[in-house]
């Protein structure tokens, strides 16, 4: 969905009515749609905030904050919600329940969050300690999803406790979850199609009978025709899709397009390799996501140069010297570098070892199959470019040294584990630039899957770089030995699920795959029996991620045959294909062809990274038989990740006519301060998120079908994050489709 226009209008006159204390009823279909979330507070206080000098809580059902005397602003102490949707000219009303433990003011404010932040209402209310309810209206001058209703106590001469409930804003015209934009029914690529790969679009038709479509050229000339073929019913997208097959025809141009009746596509290429583009911002992405360094305009352009962060310059407290969390250590560690994880500038050693393991598997994978551009040196604008060392290998690298400088050093407890994390003590707004970072950084526990992260991607790294920095390598293969020792030494330290603030928590409490992920890398690289035994886990059509490192082992295995027991070898590879076969299936099986089809029909945070990493599953199931049919599966996932899906929405920066570009990041939020850019292209946003874990998703995708809980705004961190590995798996895949 795209930002709306923000309109102006003429505010009518603000209306105060006080009542005795209301008691709800079940809503009425017929009332004012209601805008704000959890306004009874009943269990939680999520999503409503308190600043930082109002400590807010949740008291026998109502929402309490201690107030503060001496500010010197209404709005130094707030309680408020963001995210409320607003439409120009429309009215709405506020009615809440309030009381204070002394008779004093407050206002009640209804506003825009952002600039230009036009009120709606602002009042002045009197709170006395019997509760009293309180009706406010006014009506909206613009029309924005990011409205904030906040109550501001600030400039109190003595200080007092508030409490409220029955919180209700009503108003708007257009129904929560309405109102969204799917673009043409006519879902395509719209980058580009392979020339003589699969070429096909997926068509919104009511219809149960076949219907006319054509190719047009750029000019408008009708160059093929066909009909479509009926799929059905869509149980993720709750749509009825036909399928529009043109992949008979095979002549490179752009700016082509597919009719259907009245209804056209977006433009797209046809070419020989529509990739190459892709596959080089992809991976140029972590370049751009880099930690303490400066990211020079020489590289990037002025737009995306920024000073370095996180090198203990003020503000910043930095990550040169960084502190434990009190009572976990008594030692403080240099753990500078590596990539920004998210929308956060945490770095995750478990996230950080899958996006850096994706990035060498892919070397190895371009060097085996031949593919010298994807295993080359000056394939990228990167400050190493032209060092006879493959460009892939120098940003993995980068991540890599990091991963090393989280390793507990011998002499202190636990010496050989690998931290979990690092991060900020908590939230920074949004934007925030990583070198105007003021919070407070420390270390997180040492964790067993940390330590096995580290054991799997020292271990390959140790392989990858052998015949280009050997002290390095060595370094590498020492650290992955004594991790994976230390992990034996200690195997249940788990990360806890502790919802904590400053960085995600990144919890895992199933460690055995790791085990078998660090051992296959460990026995590729040396060959040392010892770890053979560990190599346990198996493949499955649940795929991978930072949480489930099951199919790497089979992964890598299937990769390099020679390296292990001929059993081994054959199992993994069947396991492979197998697992592809359900993938090309499951595509073809839905309206639109994402081999991510979940049994429960629940489409995850990050989705998006699901789709991409079941096509290096499928990739490698081409690498293994060469049967076509896989490999028309990796081209018609980056189909669904580009434009042929349910949204009509590619979800990659920089590529397609709506493409996605206000992605959740701290850095890159051009839809906050103009003067910031967009996320950079080749950035991959998470995708679907049907749980609707953020506040925009749950006021915008109120009843969305499963493949269309998306939305493009800044502040939608459940479907619109970026995040590392989310990119490597693109990046794989780009260099996958765009080899020759």
């Amino acid at each position: 969905m795209r930002p709306r226009t923000l309109l102006h209008a003429l505010v009518l006159p603000t209306v105060l009515l006080v009542t005795a204390p209301a008691v709800h009823a079940a809503p009425d279909p017929q009332q004012p749609y209601e805008r704000v979330l959890n306004g009874t507070f009943d269990q939680a206080k999520t999503p409503w905030w308190s600043s930082g000098s109002t400590p807010s809580r949740i008291d026998g059902g109502k929402l309490c904050a201690d107030v503060p005397a001496g500010t010197a602003n209404p709005w130094d102490s707030m309680i408020a919600q963001d995210s409320i949707p607003l439409e120009a000219d429309q009215p709405y009303t506020l009615r809440f329940t309030a009381s204070a433990t002394t008779t004093t003011t407050i206002r009640a404010v209804l506003q825009l969050g952002v600039p230009p932040r036009t009120t709606t209402f602002n009042k002045t209310l009197t709170l006395t300690p019997e509760p009293q309810t309180f009706t406010v209206s006014g009506t909206s001058k613009s029309a924005d999803l990011h409205g904030q209703l906040s109550f501001q106590q600030g400039g109190a001469a003595k200080a007092f406790t508030l409490c409220m409930d029955d919180v209700s804003l009503t108003g708007g015209s257009v129904a929560p979850g309405a109102g969204r934009d799917f673009g043409s029914p006519v879902h395509v690529n719209q980058v580009g199609y392979e020339r003589r790969g699969p070429k096909k679009a997926s068509v919104v038709e009511p219809g149960d009978r076949p219907v006319d479509w054509s190719l047009r050229a750029a000019d408008g000339t009708v160059v093929r025709t066909g009909r479509t073929r009926v799929q059905g019913d869509d149980d993720a997208s709750g749509q009825h899709v036909h399928i529009a097959d043109f992949s008979g025809y095979t002549t490179n141009g752009t700016g082509y397009t597919l009719a259907v009746g009245d209804h056209v596509s977006e433009p797209f290429d046809i070419a020989d390799n529509p990739y190459t583009g892709l596959r080089r911002d992809a991976l140029g992405y972590f370049y751009l996501a880099r930690s303490g360094t400066p990211i020079e305009a020489t590289y990037v352009g002025d737009a995306y140069a920024r000073p370095a962060g996180h090198l203990g310059v003020a503000p910043n407290k930095g990550d040169t010297d960084v502190p434990c969390l009190p009572g976990a250590c008594s030692y403080r560690q240099d753990v500078r570098g590596g990539w920004y994880d998210a929308g956060d500038q945490g770095k995750y050693v478990v996230n950080g070892g899958l996006a850096a393991w994706q990035l060498m598997d892919s070397y190895e994978r371009s060097r085996r199959q031949g593919d010298t551009v994807g295993a080359s040196d000056g394939l990228l604008s990167v400050p190493e470019n032209a060092n006879k060392v493959p460009d892939v290998l120098d940003e993995s690298r980068w991540e890599v040294e990091f991963l090393l400088r989280m390793q507990i050093p011998q002499g202190q407890p636990l010496a050989g584990m690998a931290l979990h994390k690092v991060h900020d003590l908590a939230w920074t707004a949004l934007p925030t630039q990583p070198d105007k970072d003021s919070q407070p950084r420390y270390l997180h526990p040492p964790t067993t899957a940390a330590t096995l992260n580290l054991a799997a991607a020292a271990a390959q790294a140790a392989r990858v770089w052998a015949p280009y920095d050997k002290e390095f390598a060595a370094r590498c293969l020492q650290a992955a030995r004594t991790a994976f020792d230390a992990a034996l030494a200690h195997p249940d330290l788990y990360a806890p699920d502790a919802n904590g603030s400053g960085g995600g928590d990144y919890d895992d409490t199933q460690v055995s795959d790791e085990f078998s992920w660090a051992a296959t890398e460990l026995y590729a690289t040396t060959h040392d029996h010892r770890y053979l035994a560990r190599i346990t886990a198996k493949a499955t059509t649940d795929g991978f991620s930072w949480q489930d490192t099951s199919a790497l082992s089979d992964l890598t295995v299937a990769r390099m045959p020679e390296s292990f027991p001929l059993k081994l070898s054959l199992a993994a590879s069947a396991r492979i294909v197998k697992i592809a076969e359900t993938f090309v299936r499951d595509q073809r099986s839905q309206g639109y062809p994402n081999p991510n089809k979940p049994a429960d029909g629940t489409y995850v945070w990050g989705s998006n990274s699901v789709t991409a990493n079941n096509a290096v599953i499928m990739a490698t199931a081409y690498d293994l038989t060469r049967l076509p049919r896989y490999r028309d599966g990796v081209l018609e996932a980056m189909d669904y990740l580009l434009g042929r899906n349910a949204l009509d929405q590619s979800y990659v920066t920089g590529y397609g006519e709506r493409a996605s570009h206000n992605q959740h990041t701290r850095i890159w939020a051009h839809q906050i301060d103009p003067a910031l850019p967009d996320p950079p292209k080749g950035s991959l946003a998470g995708g679907p998120n049907s749980t609707l874990t953020d506040p925009v998703a749950q006021q915008n995708l109120v009843g969305c079908a499963p493949a269309t809980c998306y939305i493009d705004d800044v502040y939608s961190y459940g479907t619109d994050e970026i995040a590392i590995n989310w990119n490597s798996a693109l990046a794989w895949v780009a260099t996958f489709a765009a080899a020759r």
